[in-house]
């Protein structure tokens, strides 16, 4: 009988088949994934990757030095303590409700978001307007950034002072207005119910004008110079070229100088209490001189946080709201 050895014979691969797939898949099969493989070198198991654990101590210290600080001085609130000794007894709201039923507390309120909305108009305006005339084509365009700048680096509290002699009324401003033959217009500066504030809120709007002017500055180099020529040759005005071609690139800037600007303000004690200390009476006082009068002149510890914990929450929800209304004017430019 003659049997047929190719039946019999196992069939090899020739030439022409192809093993490339096969043996790629069982090296794809054989060794771990790349993200694995990450994941063994960075540290072989699951969770925080290590640049993150060099943040722990620093975020551990921070919490340590304000957010707990922070935390329970904020308790003295709904306390009548006195700063003094470590008896108290929890008042509950008792401390917020004085805060609404006194008068000097209002005015307060009310001269914290009057100096507000001058400051932050005023410092906008000016810087705005400084920083467009210091980025045009002047020969001394350098040496006048350096001018309104420099009141940026002087002291707070050396530019109270200054000020302070300035609008005395035997000051040099009212020296000023009587030898040009103005002496109606002199005035006890400071020591007027009616301009007291307002003398506070020119010296502010001096002192940071340089940072919105720098801020505006920077974001007019973004803006590119064939697109302002180009529609210079298209007819197109200063106005029209400022408001259709320069505006839109200066909205990171207006924001960042508003945020500034309104939270600056709010908080602003340090040139309010040099000039006026407050007064006369309690015309130029804002929550922040008024926190320190109450909690550090006349002992009114926990009233002084209460105060200060207003003062916290107009901040967050006055930002907050800047910060919301910017966005939806962003989206839909």
């Amino acid at each position: 009988m003659t049997v047929s050895h190719q039946a019999g014979k196992t069939s090899e691969p020739g030439p022409d088949v192809r093993t490339d797939g096969t043996d790629a898949m069982r090296r794809t099969a054989a060794r771990p994934s790349s993200t694995r493989a990450l994941r063994i070198r960075a540290g072989g198991r699951r969770g925080m990757s290590p640049p993150w654990w060099f943040l722990v101590p620093g975020l551990l210290f921070y919490a340590y030095i304000v957010v707990v600080p922070s935390i329970r001085g904020s308790a003295y609130a709904f306390t009548d303590w006195t700063g003094l000794g470590e008896h108290f007894n929890w008042v509950g709201l008792d401390n917020f409700r004085d805060i609404l039923d006194d008068d000097a507390a209002r005015s307060a309120i009310t001269n914290t978001l009057l100096l507000s909305f001058v400051v932050t108009a005023g410092q906008i305006l000016f810087g705005l307007l400084l920083a467009l005339g210091v980025h045009s084509r002047v020969k001394s365009r350098y040496a006048l950034r350096v001018m309104f700048f420099a009141p940026v680096v002087i002291t707070p509290l050396v530019s109270g002072f200054v000020w302070q002699y300035l609008l005395a009324p035997t000051g040099s401003l009212n020296s000023f207005l009587g030898a040009i033959g103005l002496e109606s217009w002199q005035q006890d500066w400071l020591g007027s119910p009616h301009w007291a504030l307002w003398s506070a809120c020119v010296v502010i709007i001096w002192q940071h004008t340089g940072i919105s002017m720098s801020i505006f500055l920077a974001g007019l180099q973004s803006v590119p110079q064939d697109v302002i020529e180009a529609a210079h040759l298209d007819g197109a005005g200063p106005f029209r070229r400022f408001w259709s071609v320069v505006r839109p690139f200066l909205l990171p800037a207006f924001t960042i100088n508003l945020s500034l600007a309104i939270i600056g303000a709010l908080k602003q004690f340090d040139i309010v209490m040099v000039m006026t200390g407050g007064g006369p009476g309690n015309a130029s006082d804002t929550i922040s001189t008024l926190i320190y009068k109450d909690a550090f002149t006349l002992g009114q510890w926990s009233y002084g946080v209460a105060l200060a914990l207003v003062l916290t929450v107009f901040v967050m929800v006055i930002s907050g709201l800047q910060y919301a209304l910017m966005n939806r004017a962003g989206r839909s430019s």
